[in-house]
């Protein structure tokens, strides 16, 4: 490299955020995911041995998906491609194979194609990948923050091992900005940088596990905090609230979660002037209102249920509301929603039933599906002359009595409901079928 493409090369660098710059190029350096790139992990040895096949990388923003398909790629002798499903097509993808082909066949390279957003493929474009990775032309490895089980072609998630990455740890958020901060090649290391802990502390808890937010709230406080007399920036815990845009909780995180339990208790209590209040402290001490409003939803199915169904759709409609007004306004359906939730009847069927239901779909060994109920299309005579005799309901008036559960489980009940409530409704309803002791 002469001094003209090396000066090219620092001015490119100078101008990329700090996440970027800081991105870790090897094993070493990379930040968390210690259940995955371990010494003794599967994924760990086969990049090693450079036995890697086909992978999905799975997991939250800034956890080190991208990151970690760019190390794969450089530690092995192949070559990588690299594309991102938002704005890649079909051509796009056919060129890669090819080359992919010809530097196989030509050099005896592999290739990898490295693929952000891989749950942007539409149905077509999976199409066209899919005979590269079954025949081993190409060796893929997708980065999604989606559930690839739900969001991918299977035929896809099939053929590949899927790594599920976590949040990062605060630990983890901590050491990296401190290294970053002192860093001459690539970080804030040629400043005169001086951060209180309390800011290193602040911007590790308020990036909830997402390192590239982190890096950016530091570069962006060092950046636009003005030197002091000596040249030297000081970051405070007032620049690191203002430049991650969260406030410090006024709170303890101890307190923190005696508050959120209190909140949780006086929903399920019925008391929405005591979970109105604590509402308050959570989000005056700096609290997420997304938070709350998750809470809200869980406490809506759990402890309101079946006896007010509406109390579900009324908690999701204001964490909508909530997302798309944001402060203050948003604060008013939240709201609301905390009345209605408190003031509705409670009954925590819903959650009986479930823990009831998952209990033996765990543990009952028998888990046959009646033959009545089977879908027999494509099986034999025998079980289409079985499925004959289910009883299609709506010949019956809209109910008739058949058996649906496993022979084992014949007679099991998971949902009781109660007499308060839409629950007593429903379980006259159940009654009058003759449901209520099976």
């Amino acid at each position: 490299m002469d001094l003209f493409d090396y000066r090219l090369q620092q001015e490119q660098r100078s101008v990329q955020p700090l996440a970027e710059r800081m991105r870790a190029r090897t094993l070493k350096e990379f930040i968390g995911q210690e259940h995955i790139v371990s010494e003794t992990s599967l994924l760990f040895r086969a990049i090693r041995t450079d036995r890697l096949g086909s992978c999905i990388f799975w997991g939250p923003p800034g956890t080190g998906k991208t990151t970690l398909a760019n190390i794969v790629a450089n530690s092995t002798g192949g070559n990588a491609i690299r594309l991102n499903a938002v704005n890649a097509g079909i051509a796009d993808v056919k060129a890669a194979v090819e080359k992919a082909r010809s530097d196989l066949k030509l050099y005896g390279r592999r290739t990898y194609l490295l693929l952000d957003e891989c749950h942007r493929f539409n149905k077509a474009q999976s199409d066209s990948l899919l005979p590269a990775i079954e025949c081993g032309d190409i060796l893929f490895i997708g980065s999604t923050t989606e559930n690839p089980y739900a969001a991918m072609t299977p035929a896809i998630v099939s053929r590949c091992r899927v790594f599920e990455f976590r949040a990062l740890s605060e630990k983890n958020i901590y050491g990296a900005l401190k290294k970053a901060a002192t860093d001459r090649e690539r970080g804030l290391g040629n400043m005169l940088l001086e951060v209180d802990e309390a800011a290193y502390a602040h911007f590790a808890s308020m990036a909830a596990g997402d390192l590239r937010v982190a890096y950016n709230a530091l570069e962006l406080a060092a950046l636009t905090t003005a030197a002091n007399a000596d040249g030297v920036v000081h970051i405070t815990l007032r620049d690191a609230e203002e430049s991650i845009q969260r406030k410090a909780l006024s709170y303890d995180e101890n307190l923190y979660y005696d508050l959120l339990s209190a909140f949780c208790k006086s929903l399920r209590g019925s008391d929405s002037d005591a979970a109105l209040y604590y509402m308050q402290r959570l989000i005056n001490g700096g609290c997420d209102p997304l938070i709350i409003a998750r809470r809200l939803i869980a406490h809506a199915s759990e402890d309101v249920g079946m006896a007010d169904s509406e109390a579900l759709v009324v908690a999701v409609s204001a964490m909508t509301a909530y997302e798309r007004m944001g402060k203050p306004e948003g604060l008013i359906p939240l709201t609301h929603a905390v009345i209605y939730v408190c003031e509705a009847p409670k009954s925590n069927s819903v959650i009986l039933a479930m823990e009831g239901a998952m209990d033996d779909a765990l543990h009952h060994k028998d888990d046959a599906v009646p033959p009545h109920l089977k879908n027999a299309v494509y099986g034999s005579e025998e079980d289409q002359k079985k499925s004959s005799e289910y009883k299609y309901v709506h010949d019956y008036g809209g109910y008739v009595k058949q058996q649906y559960l496993p022979d084992g489980l014949v007679g099991r009940v998971y949902y009781r409901p109660k007499d308060v409530g839409e629950e007593k409704k429903v379980k006259e309803r159940r009654r009058e079928k003759g449901m209520e002791d099976r």
